[in-house]
């Protein structure tokens, strides 16, 4: 039986969990998003000049104080191709109400722009959100960053690809755009491999979602897959990583995450790694309480005052 595609499995993981919509202005300001004001909240925010659609994000603060917070970044999967920042885990995981600010970003799909503009546009969100530090209250110091499936390989990419130059582009370059902790969940890391894994060889398809991502199909242009993987930027100065695959992934094989491990490793970055027994693509093993508590506890050693 053929195994379902990255985007369409996304679209129905059990993982992804709607923000409320909120209505926004052209220029977007402070609204309250629930009777009992736990958090507050800045909506469809630019983060480039002239901003595409899918070139804004959501910040979400504590109710009270100035900070400076942590800043969680979300990514959200959805095989380049679907998905929107409305389905952010660490809103539904009240991170605001922990001592952070959560924001939750769009990035140009498939659709409408070809890999790199993917990660160029994390990147722009990242410096832009570094760059207003003070009017939002982040640190600037303690940026961590999650994203799940395709949303865990850009998440994973920006962690290993600091200072990389092809990479920024656009405004705030005088900003870095480093993160200083990564959580990845069944992010795709190294293509070739990827569709080259026994029962997964129909991403090397010319309709598969990489074969879109790239604008060509993986075993076509291994050099350009190649600039798509967090492995081609390992660097011991990287920020310390926690990853999480199920054993029963129909749609990202286990190896993947295995090479990103495994990698780090050789270069002396700290990694957790996670192997969710039965865990599919999503599902119920990633709500698990203890599994929460786990990421909870890594984005606080790693963000924390040391």
């Amino acid at each position: 039986m053929k195994r379902p595609s990255l985007f369409s499995a996304i679209a129905s993981a059990a993982l992804l969990i709607a923000c409320p919509t909120l209505n926004s202005s052209e220029n977007p300001s402070m609204q309250e998003t629930n009777e009992d004001k736990s958090y507050r909240a800045f909506l469809d925010l630019e983060y480039v000049p002239n901003a595409h659609p899918q070139q804004r994000l959501d910040i979400f603060l504590p109710a009270e104080g100035e900070g400076p917070w942590p800043l969680v970044i979300w990514i959200h999967g959805g095989g380049w191709k679907m998905g929107s920042k409305s389905q952010c885990v660490p809103y539904h995981m009240k991170y605001f109400e922990k001592g952070f600010a959560v924001a939750s970003l769009d990035y140009r799909l498939t659709d409408v722009a070809t890999f790199p503009a993917q990660i160029q546009d994390v990147k722009a969100a990242v410096r832009w959100l570094r760059s207003s530090s003070s009017e939002y209250g982040f640190d600037p110091n303690k940026f961590g960053v999650w994203g799940d499936s395709a949303g865990g390989h850009l998440s994973a990419l920006l962690g290993t690809s600091h200072g990389y130059q092809p990479f920024e582009v656009g405004e705030n370059l005088e900003i870095s755009s480093a993160v200083q902790a990564v959580c990845d969940y069944y992010g795709p890391t190294e293509f070739v491999s990827f569709v080259q894994t026994p029962g997964y060889k129909e991403h090397a398809d010319e309709e598969s979602a990489e074969t879109a991502l790239l604008g060509a199909r993986v075993l076509d242009r291994p050099d350009l897959a190649a600039t798509a993987s967090p492995l081609a930027y390992l660097s011991p100065d990287d920020p310390p990583f926690l990853i999480v695959h199920g054993d029963q992934d129909p749609v990202v094989p286990l190896n993947q995450s295995e090479q990103l491990r495994d990698k780090l490793k050789e270069a002396g970055v700290p990694v957790k790694y996670f192997v969710l027994e039965g865990a599919a693509h999503g599902g119920p093993e990633f709500r698990d309480e203890a599994l929460k508590d786990t990421v909870l506890q890594f984005f606080k050693d790693t963000l924390s005052d040391n």
